[in-house]
């Protein structure tokens, strides 16, 4: 059972919210950086970079959606970082 407190600050809720949302941010950015260099790798090994070969390895392809997808979701937690409250959303940021 969840107990609420009865005192602190109305934005404590937010301000733990936008601290949660800069945190997931940050890790997604970091897998995101990880299929980079798995694509990077992957290219490599195959010797192809060029995404409209057909010898193109599958894996960065499936890879690339990922990191793509990645993307979408951290431009939305900003987007909910920023409707949280802009100054606070910046105050957390630093």
């Amino acid at each position: 059972m969840n107990h609420q407190r009865h005192f602190g600050s109305s934005s404590e809720p937010a301000l733990r919210e936008a601290v949660q949302i800069r945190t997931l941010i940050a890790d997604l950015d970091c897998l995101a950086q990880i299929l980079n260099c798995d694509i990077a790798t992957e290219e490599a090994r195959l010797g192809v970079s060029d995404h409209s070969d057909a010898a193109y390895p599958v894996i960065a392809r499936t890879l690339a959606a990922r990191r793509d997808n990645l993307r979408v979701t951290i431009a939305t937690l900003e987007e909910r970082l920023i409707a949280i409250r802009p100054h606070q959303a910046s105050t957390v940021a630093a």
